[in-house]
Formats: structure tokens, sequence, C-alpha cells
């Protein structure tokens, strides 16, 4: 019998019992949750409705003693009051030292009510000094975690889920990346999810989404319609009407418009996938606080196979860098990674990109070589004129430094100018050095130089190049 009751009673608390839910959108946040009372939180630009219905929202002068911004907020009223009292007590003192002066003078009561009032005043200043910056540290903390001071309630009670419609940025998230590269053969790839709450009110939800996109997108019914071609027509020549005749025109076609006006068909909302999409996130029985603080939760963890090198683009920029590149088996939403070897921090502002089919991660800067570009100076250009034809040569000079111990590889990427126009002509002459260098040339005048270079050593790579154009010509590069 006992245990018949106890079934019962669970199952009609079930069914009383209601999922709460949190949507967050990059323009605004649905939280829907079962209300214990009319209270909602410290916030404003609220919507709720309760069943498809709207529910009017007002100010409290109380709020509950149970919420934790309620007891924060009652915190600083508190000291607001101290504040005050202390004001008032300094003002009391003022005008009982402003008060008539008794006739007879007794020295040592006048010395030791000075010295009594001088030790109360500054005891006072003191105590509101200290009571200044309490009051300003706890509303400036009540601030980060709440928008407004003024409880909000609704004015009627729902005993049904209630949806609250909260504005852009009182809960936002970002995602961020980790890479943990133990060595140049495979990465260990951690996506994060940092959520804040600053909306005033204590989310609680079993189940939240998170959406890179808006709630609220544009999208205009679009029809196909033929391009027409036909015979050119000239325009008749626009005869300017008076402005009256104008104004009436306007009128007559604005009625038209609106005997003639056909509403257009709805678009049905897209269907949500659960957690199918690497912008769209899921996490369940989430306890979102209203602090200000972000809230960091993972979201993945996987590996990939992973190829690092040393690269240059000394015409661009005079550092070498490594640059590591792998295949994700999730869509990446971020660009910027805190790249990891263990537990040691390699570059906590990295940066990313998908590129040539791949993701390519820039991991930090090469600090043992050192790169110098300098144009080869007016007279060693060799200039001439063949026929009606000017050959100009040109180029620069590369100087490499590697000031470590180890041996160096990397890949330098230069270039020579490249032409659009038949009049103007294009070609690499020579890459020169001590050692013969290992290069090809690629499409729009890319030159990729394979190069190592031994502890301490220096080279120097001469590139030159030739432009063939009109003499008539000039030319700018």
């Amino acid at each position: 019998m006992e245990l018949h009751k106890t079934l019962t009673t669970m199952l009609l608390t079930g069914g009383l019992s209601y999922a709460s839910s949190l949507a967050v959108y990059q323009d605004k946040t649905f939280y829907t949750y079962t209300p214990q009372n009319n209270f909602i939180g410290f916030s404003q630009g609220l919507k709720a409705s309760c069943e498809g219905t709207t529910i009017p929202l007002s100010g409290m002068t109380h709020c509950p003693e149970e919420s934790r911004l309620c007891q924060e907020l009652t915190s600083l009223k508190n000291t607001e009051e101290k504040v005050a009292a202390v004001v008032a007590n300094t003002k009391v003192l003022s005008q009982l030292v402003s008060l008539p002066q008794p006739t007879t003078f007794d020295a040592n009561a006048w010395i030791e009510s000075a010295k009594r009032i001088g030790e109360e005043q500054a005891r006072l200043l003191t105590q509101r000094r200290v009571l200044n910056e309490e009051r300003e540290l706890k509303q400036r903390n009540f601030q980060k975690q709440a928008p407004t001071e003024q409880a909000v309630q609704m004015n009627k009670s729902c005993k049904e889920e209630v949806e609250l419609s909260i504005p852009y940025g009182y809960v936002s998230f970002s995602t961020r990346y980790e890479a943990n590269i133990n060595d140049d053969k495979e990465v260990t790839v951690s996506q994060y999810l940092s959520i804040t709450n600053r909306s005033g009110i204590d989310i609680e939800a079993d189940t939240a989404m998170f959406y890179y996109r808006s709630a609220r997108q544009n999208i205009y019914p679009t029809h196909f319609t033929p391009w027409i071609v036909s015979k050119y027509v000239p325009r008749p020549t626009r005869v300017r009407k008076p402005k009256s005749a104008m104004r009436k025109e306007m009128s007559i076609n604005m009625a038209m418009m609106d005997e003639q006006r056909v509403e257009l068909p709805v678009m049905a909302a897209a269907p949500t996938a659960s957690y199918e999409d690497a912008r769209e996130y899921k996490i369940k029985n989430l306890t979102l606080p209203s602090s200000g603080v972000a809230l960091e939760v993972q979201v993945l963890t996987w590996k990939a196979a992973l190829s690092c090198e040393v690269r240059a683009y000394p015409y661009v920029n005079r550092q070498a860098f490594h640059v590591c590149s792998f295949t994700p088996k999730y869509q990446i939403d971020a660009n910027h990674w805190k790249v990891k070897s263990a537990d040691e921090v390699i570059n906590d502002n990295a940066a990313g990109e998908y590129r040539d089919e791949r993701y390519a991660l820039y991991t930090k800067v090469e600090e043992d070589i050192k790169i110098e570009r300098k144009p080869i100076v007016k007279r060693e250009r060799e200039t001439g004129i063949f026929g009606g034809t000017e050959r100009k040569k040109d180029g620069f000079v590369l100087t490499l430094t590697n000031k470590s111990d180890k041996e160096k590889t990397l890949t330098l990427v230069e270039r020579i100018p490249t032409s659009t126009t038949e009049e103007i002509k294009v070609k690499l002459l020579s890459i020169k050095s001590e050692l013969k260098v290992n290069y090809k040339i690629l499409k729009d005048g890319q030159i990729e130089m394979k190069l190592t270079l031994a502890p301490h050593e220096n080279k120097k790579i001469e590139v030159l190049f030739e432009m063939a154009y009109d003499k008539e010509l000039k030319v700018s590069y």
C-alpha cells in the first residue's frame, strides 16, 4: 500500500514538472522555465509569454530574500545607508561646532573639546572614505552581473512554462581552441565554449543550445524571372511635371497599389539540428548564474595528423615563422588559438586559417633566423635598348643568418614582377648563391626555395630578373 502511494506521488510530481531550456543566438536569447513565483530577476528589455500569451512586466519594491542577486543588492543598499548615516553625523557635528560660544572661557575644557571634536571628525572622514570604497566596489560588482538594480516581476501568475526573450548581449558565448603539439606529426585539438551571463537572471536549464546565427533572419521569397532581350527603343524625352500634378499622380498610384496588393507567402522556419553542425552546441543540465564571469565548457577533443615547417616571406615580412597544417575533423569556427606543447604554452594568441583544403596554424616566430632583403643598387642594373624594345634588369639580395647551434630548414617564398599584359614580359634570369639553391618557379611570379642553414651559417642569395617592353612605354612595379 505504501509503495502504491509512493509511486502515485512520483507520477503526479513528474507530470507537473517541465523541462527548462535555453537557446542563445547571436541577436537574442530565449529562456523557457517553470516559475516558482512571479519574480524574474534584475533585468530590462525583457518579453515574457505564457502559453503564447504575452505577460505584462513591472518593477518590484522588494525582491525575494532567497535570491542570490537580491542578497547582493541588499548588501549594497545597507552600505549606502551607512554612508548616508556618516554624512548625516558629519553635518550634525559641524552644526554643533558652529553653535554660539559660552561667555566664560575655560582653556582646559576648550582644549579637550577641540581634541575630541578633531578626533571624531577624523574618524568620520576615515569611515566615510572606507564606506564609499566599499559601496563603489559592491556597485561595480553588481553592475557586472545585472544591467539594472530594479527587480522585475510578472504581473500575472503562470502555472505553465514561461518563455523569456532576453535582449542581445545579456547572455553571450564564444568558442576558442587549444592545439597541443607534442611533436610535428600529430596535434590534439580541444574546443571550448566560453559562456557569460549578465542578464540579471540566474539560469538553470536542462538543455541549452548555442547557435552561431541570428534568431531573426530576413529571407524574402524569390522566384525565377526571365531575362528578356528585346529591340532597343529610345526613351522618350522626360517632361518634368509640376509638383502638384506629381503629388496627385502619386496618390492615385498608391490607391491602385492598395487594391492590387497581394500577400506574399510566409517562409516556413527551417528545422534545427540538435548537435550535428560545429556551429551549433548543446549542453545538458547547465547552471548559469548571472555573475558576469565566463563559464568555460569543453565541447570537443580530437586528434589529426600534422605537418609543420618554417616559412618566410621576405618581400613582406622579415620574420620567419612556424606553420603547421592539418585536416580538421570538425569545422573550425574561430581563428584564434592557444598553442601548447604538453604543459608549455607556445603561443597564447596564435592565428589560423583554412588554406588549400587544409587548416594552417601559425604557431610561433622563429627567433633564431635573421633575414635581410636589399634591392640591387642602380649601378649594378643593366639596362639597354634593342631595336624598339627596352630590356631592364633588376633584382634583390637576400641574406639569411642562422644564429643558433642547431641546423635549421625553412621554405623561403619570394617573388618577381608578373605582367598582366602582352606589352610587358618578365622572366627570371638567375638565382645565385655559393651553393646551389633548390627552388621552383610557380605561377604569378612566385619563387619557392627550400633551404637548410648550418649552425651559425650566413647565406646570401641573389635574385635577378629582366623586364622587356616598348621603349615608349612607362612601367611601374
